[in-house]
């Protein structure tokens, strides 16, 4: 069984910036794709950014030429720089991956989720 573990999180100022970094416990065969999800109180939650599994990577229009995602194949490791942090980015940030059901992703899949971590940006 597959853990997703997030850290990285904690209060900045507006303006300033986080790293936010996704570990998994336990061995991941395979993805169809991984991302950050947000979600601020009382707000459903939203995509931030994703990886296809295609490699083709896409942004939230409210992170575009702020935040950058990453990852590390070798092993398992999605990250989330994120600069010039507003106060609206104040939230529980999400780690995901997207994973075979069973051989292909076309089959069906299943979605992992962290434990999320906080990020304050205070004014």
């Amino acid at each position: 069984q597959v853990q997703l573990v997030e850290s990285g999180g904690g209060s900045v100022q507006a303006g300033g910036s986080l790293k936010l970094s996704c570990e998994s416990r336990g061995y991941l065969r395979s993805s169809c794709g991984m991302g950050w999800y947000r979600q601020a109180p009382g707000k459903e939650r939203e995509l931030v950014s994703r990886i296809g599994g295609d490699g083709i990577v896409r942004y939230a229009d409210f992170v575009k030429d702020r935040f950058t995602i990453s990852q590390d194949n070798a092993k398992f490791g999605l990250y989330l720089q994120m600069n010039s942090l507003q106060t609206e980015d104040t939230a529980v940030y999400y780690c995901t991956v997207r994973t075979p059901r069973f051989k292909f992703c076309s089959e069906g899949t299943v979605d992992l989720w962290g434990q999320g971590t906080q990020v304050t940006v205070s004014s």
